[in-house]
This record gives C-alpha cells, structure tokens and sequence, in this order.
C-alpha cells in the first residue's frame, strides 16, 4: 500500500465517523481520478482509496482535471486489491449498474447517502467502491460489499461516466446535511410581511384608485379588486416589497394631485375605448 501524507509524514488515514471514503476501483485515466476528485470536493467527501490503477500512480494529469482539489489527490492512498483497501472499514456500499442475482440491500443515491450519515453518526468507517469505467464493478467486486448503490436513471440510457457517479452520490450526502429549505424564498434581511401589513397596503391601493377614477366601472369593482387582492396573495410578498409599493402609491398620488385630475366625463386614458 501506498498513501498520502500529512506533515509530518503521518498517514492521512480518517478517523472512523468522518465522511465516507471513496474507493475507485481500477480507474483506467488520470482525468477521470482528477474528475472523480473535484466532485468529492463539491459534495464533501475528502478520503480517496485507489485500487490497482491501470497507469500506475501517482499521474500528474490527475492534477489538472482535479480543477483545485489538490488535496485529494494528495492524499489519495492506493492499494493492490479491494480487500486491502476497505479492510479497517466497517461497512462497505458499491455502486451497481445494472441487476446482479445477488441477495443483498439495495438503496437509490439518496437513501444510500441517509445510511452513510447514519453509520457516521455512530463513529463507523464506511467506504463507497466505483467500478472501471468501461463497465463497472465485477461479481468479485460486489462480493466484498454489504450494501449495492444504483441510480434510477432514464432506462434508455442509463451512462454515467466516473466522475459523474461519484457526483452524484457526493450531491447526495451534501444535501443530508444541507440546512436550506428547498422552496423557499431568500429572504437577506427582510421578511414576509404578515396579512395585517398586506391588508392595510391594498386598503390604501384600493382608495387611491377609487380616487384616480380607475375603478370608476361599479358593475366591474369588485371583480378588479379580487384581481388585485389574487395577485398580491399569490405569493410571500415581503415587508421591504410592501414598503417599495407603498412609496410607489405615494408617488402616483401625488403625480395626480399635481397634474389635476382628468374630467369626470371623460375616460381613464388607461381604458380602451370602442371604435364606431
């Protein structure tokens, strides 16, 4: 075995709870190993194990396409066979293809990525085999492994190159961690303004537009004030929004003041009118 180390020359071996190790079996390039390892670096996963790489190691191309994630590949620790490589890890997962007539647990990217946040939650060591990228892992392969990994991808092509697996299951197991809501709006310093404060901004929209004579129709009133209330209540209007669209009014009032209102008789010059 071979490995990466540390100052002092200690071996960067990780401690047991810490991310996952990912081990790729077999890689054939150095790009890919440098592909494989800027993903680790997006999604949090910093131990890499090399099994029996074809070109030997270490390959400086590997560097250039790890795109800053040096570190890794620094430390990246090769090994002759998969047995070496995941034999003080307490639990190993191996991604899958395809089918295999093997009886053992099978979990998507995203349930795996649950599971290795739970076995680290416990102080276990956990390792995550990709196979060559020609065709992936073996029947021998597998055999070393507690748990299979697959991707529910379109069943019509279903290719992934290396780095994008590790991507994948990296995305994942950020995402176990990650606190931001899914649906939800960035608020930076302001917030959603509360129905009171939204109800007294379209009460005063409402009266000044009873005073412009925009809502002068009384047959169509109260259909063009559900419009309006529809559109404000769609969404989460925030605070700082309301505060814009109250100095807005402000401005347009005022502008009308100024101006004169238009003749009682006329129309609003914002109302089409019908051609003889």
């Amino acid at each position: 075995m071979t490995g990466g180390r540390g100052e002092g020359g200690a071996l960067l071996t990780p401690a047991p709870g810490e991310s996952p190790i990912v081990v790729l079996v077999r890689p054939q390039m150095a790009a890919n190993i440098g592909t494989a390892a800027r993903a680790m670096a997006n999604g949090g996963l910093f131990h890499l194990r090399i099994v029996a790489p074809r070109d030997g190691w270490p390959q400086p191309n590997a560097y250039a396409a790890a795109s800053g994630a040096d570190a890794i590949i620094d430390a990246a620790q090769v090994f002759p066979d998969i047995a070496s490589a995941v034999a003080d890890c307490h639990r190993v997962f191996g991604t899958c293809p395809r089918p295999r007539h093997v009886i053992i647990p099978m979990r998507d990217a995203r349930a795996a990525a649950e599971d290795l946040r739970e076995i680290n939650g416990r102080d276990l060591r956990v390792a995550v085999l990709f196979g060559p990228e020609r065709a992936g892992l073996e029947a021998d392969d597998l055999a070393h492994c507690d748990t299979l990994v697959r991707y529910p991808l379109n069943p019509q092509h279903t290719s992934l190159n290396l780095a994008q697996a590790v991507m994948i299951l990296a995305y994942e197991w950020w995402m176990q961690a990650e606190k931001t809501p899914p649906r939800d709006f960035q608020m930076n310093e302001t917030r959603p303004a509360t129905k009171g404060e939204l109800e007294n901004f379209l009460t005063r929209l409402v009266d000044e537009l009873d005073a412009s004579g925009f809502l002068h129709n009384a047959p169509k009133r109260p259909g063009m004030v559900r419009n309006l209330r529809h559109w404000f209540e769609r969404g989460e209007v925030t605070a700082q929004e309301l505060r814009t669209l109250h100095g807005v009014v402000t401005e347009l009032a005022k502008g009308r003041m100024r101006r004169g209102r238009f003749q009682d008789n006329d129309p609003p010059p914002w109302q089409e009118t019908e051609t003889p």
